[in-house]
């Protein structure tokens, strides 16, 4: 009760944002661009090819790897084009050099200024008006447009089935000439939807996106005024956040017992059995950065790692594929393990938990190394029928694994939330100060079992609009919503524990965070789907709460300071509290990169006026790695070492490796960033504004000489980075070994819990 109002906020957020989404839902269902049933070629009446086969080229596409090859609608990868764009450009510039050719020119370009104008208005009386007929299910194509299609066919036909170099793709990628004619029909459909008007309305069915001037998709009026919108909120939650903070009475500091909390009780057995989960992590984690290393090498060479044809068995499809998964893999298991650390120590340790904990392992290796070799295998084209699907690639970023290994992680979340309800249970039940945080915890660690099931919210045919959807419930609401609550609760339970903050200060402070994040958290997720078929609504909405999102970023501050002052106590300390520094770092480079990743480098993308321009261009990687790696993480990386540390409560460690990867990991992705990443992305964002988004993702600009040399200044942020998560992982390896412990240096038996005093 004492929290009342706290939880009544929460709970009204939490509605209130969900009620909003799935209304978007809702109206995306009902307006989803539509997929004709037969196109026709209207001079001979003829039928080109019809839904199935639309249907069919969507399902090649992501059996291949989807959007690990390219991008459509400017989700995926960036070192091939993105599709969209690519078609939509190739079909303009050859009608145009067709009609330039009849009227005697050699080509559109060569055609004098009043000429081209001409010609390129033809261009959008032919592209821009909404041919199809709903009643008869057809769209009928005239014949420039037909003439284009074969030959768009013909071309993406030969980039993947003799290869491409300059966009990784190797020879044989794709050789069943009916399955490519098919995945160009899906191409065309996407092209289509982007340059063709809603009925009844002057904006195409992806809100004029992707930048393509010779058929005058151009930024929408509504993307302006809501990226302005989005500013003034932004500006208006900062100085509403800055006040309600300024208006909070000075917190009173909470005593740290004279003794370590966490060694008063014993280990149970299923504490000590998440040691190996953690082991793992380090391995997974090596594992993704030297894939890492591969897939940016291919932007340089293509199908050559250093000369080595490494494209034959592991093309970059399968690379960036494992890159991707692998960082959520990593990342998940290490706050999984957290949590089923922690429970016991929170509530006690039930009958079989150590059991519990060994086969949730198990099934945890089973579905890496499965979903793994179901992507190589479906990349490789050696999975027919529908076992690409079910065992492979669904093709679709950060959700690639098949449908079986979603549904089997899906049921190991329920596992592990079992594990923890029932060993937190005892806890919940006694009506304590701790209670609110706990059951936050449990709320949270519900939450991420069931939000993960939005990923099963759509089939292997589903219309890809849809299909954009629900996998960003997956990648935002999961990843970037959920754990983060998990997070926040687990962190302030830790402090708490540690006695270095009081809970009646940690309780509300993390309720009204929750509360805050959410706010904008939830209906944010429509930032990711500005282009992708929705209605512009998502537009409105996604600018305005995307912008909350970042509002309580700026004042992370008051985190970095709260932490350090944890780390860098009077000398009256207790001697004890030095044994965490390193966890707590990591909490403090949490922070750090939560305000310049997720904050700076998240805004400079999410109004739609700026998206509409770097939407599959290098400043999303810039976003991507800084968010995903420096936020989540390094918050993995803290929990997982605050658990260690626990694990090895007798053992001196070795810092000197902890400081080396510590420093090394931050440096090392600042500078692959600033260095290599933000100068490309803003090169590309140039060429997107000037020439359009095809440019920017062509070969022609990434392939030049100054984008060439930039990817090279890569290398030291690389080489950096990769030193520090050897260090880590030889550091964590090592605490099962022993290098990692000081030779013949134990700390000394503490009193036993009752002696102990925690902070109320």
């Amino acid at each position: 009760m004492r929290y009342r109002k706290h939880w009544i906020a929460l709970g009204v957020v939490f509605a209130g944002s969900f009620a909003v989404l799935g209304g978007e839902g809702v109206k995306l269902a009902r307006h989803l661009p539509p997929i004709p049933g037969h196109v026709i070629d209207a001079a001979t009446g003829h039928e080109l090819f019809d839904a199935a086969s639309i249907r069919r080229g969507q399902n090649v596409w992501q059996s291949i790897g989807g959007q690990e090859v390219g991008s459509i609608w400017g989700h995926g990868a960036y070192v091939a084009p993105d599709w969209t764009a690519d078609w939509l450009h190739r079909e303009s510039v050859l009608i145009l050099d067709g009609w330039a050719q009849s009227a005697r020119f050699a080509s559109f370009d060569a055609a004098p200024a009043e000429t081209r104008a001409a010609l390129q208005a033809r261009l959008v009386e032919l592209i821009r008006p909404n041919g199809y007929d709903a009643q008869q299910d057809q769209l009928r194509l005239p014949p420039e447009r037909v003439a284009a299609f074969q030959r768009n066919a013909a071309y993406y036909a030969d980039v993947f089935s003799a290869g491409r170099a300059a966009y990784a793709i190797p020879p044989g990628a794709l050789k069943d000439p009916a399955r490519l004619r098919d995945m160009a029909t899906f191409f065309w459909w996407t092209s289509w939807v982007a340059s063709t008007n809603r009925p009844g309305e002057g904006v195409t069915y992806t809100s004029n996106w992707p930048h393509e001037p010779l058929v005058q998709n151009v930024p929408t009026s509504g993307a302006t005024l809501w990226s302005l919108a989005s500013i003034v909120l932004l500006l208006a939650g900062i100085g509403a956040l800055v006040w309600y903070r300024a208006a909070q009475p000075e917190e009173e500091a909470a005593s740290p017992p004279r003794f370590d909390p966490f060694r008063s009780t014993a280990l149970t057995p299923s504490q000590r059995a998440t040691t190996k989960y953690f082991v793992v992590v380090a391995a997974l984690f090596l594992a993704q950065v030297a894939l890492g290393g591969v897939t940016a090498h291919y932007g340089v060479e293509g199908q050559s790692f250093y000369g080595i044809p490494l494209a034959e068995w592991l093309p970059y499809a399968v690379t960036r594929s494992w890159h991707t998964q692998l960082g959520i893999f990593w990342i998940a298991t290490a706050w999984l393990g957290t949590g089923l650390f922690l429970a016991p120590a929170i509530g006690g340790e039930p009958r079989y938990q150590k059991l519990g904990v060994d086969v949730l392992f198990g099934a945890l290796l089973i579905i890496v190394v499965g979903a793994l070799v179901g992507q190589w295998l479906s990349v490789q084209q050696r999975l027919g029928g529908q076992l690409w699907y079910w065992f492979g690639h669904q093709g679709y970023e950060y959700v690639d694994l098949g449908r079986f290994w979603q549904i089997f992680l899906f049921a190991g979340l329920f596992i592990w939330l079992a594990l923890m309800a029932r060993a937190l249970w005892p806890a919940l039940r006694r009506r304590d100060e701790q209670r609110p945080l706990l059951v936050l915890f449990v709320l949270s660690s519900a939450a991420i079992a069931l939000f993960y099931g939005a990923g099963l919210m759509y089939g292997r045919q589903s219309h890809l609009a849809s299909v954009e959807y629900w996998r960003w419930w997956v990648v935002h609401l999961w990843v970037e919503g959920f754990f983060e609550v998990f997070a926040t609760a687990a962190i302030a339970f830790l402090f708490v524990r540690m006695g270095v903050l009081r809970t009646a200060a940690a309780t509300p402070a993390v309720l009204l965070a929750t509360a805050v994040f959410l706010a904008g958290g939830i209906v944010g997720t429509l930032h990711h789907l500005y282009f992708t078929g929705t209605p512009n609504s998502a537009l409105a909405l996604g600018a305005v709460f995307s912008a909350l999102e970042v509002a309580p970023l700026t004042l992370i501050g008051y985190d970095v300071w709260q932490n350090l002052r944890i780390v860098r106590r009077s000398p009256d300390a207790p001697d004890w509290m030095a044994r965490y520094r390193w966890p707590i770092y990591f909490f403090v480079a949490v922070a750090f990169w939560n305000l310049i990743g997720a904050g700076l480098f998240g805004f400079l993308i999410n109004p739609p006026i700026s998206l509409y321009y770097v939407q599959g261009l290098n400043l999303t990687p810039v976003h991507g790695h800084t968010a995903l790696f420096g936020v989540y993480g390094m918050l993995g990386i803290g929990l997982a070492l605050f658990s260690l540390r626990v694990l090895s409560r007798r053992a001196e460690w070795r810092e000197g490796v902890l400081k080396f990867a510590f420093w090394s990991l931050n440096v090392g992705l600042l500078a692959m960033v600033t260095l290599s990443l933000l100068p490309i992305g803003l090169i590309q964002a140039q060429a997107a504004i000037e020439r359009g988004t095809w440019y920017a993702r062509s070969a022609e600009l990434l392939q030049s000489p100054l984008l060439a040399h930039l990817r090279w200044l890569r290398v030291p942020g690389d080489v950096l980075f990769a030193a520090g998560v050897v260090a880590l992982a030889w550091f964590i390896i090592g605490l099962k070994t022993g290098w990692s412990y000081r030779a013949n240096a134990v700390i000394a038996e503490e009193p036993a819990a009752a002696e102990l005093p925690v902070a109320s």
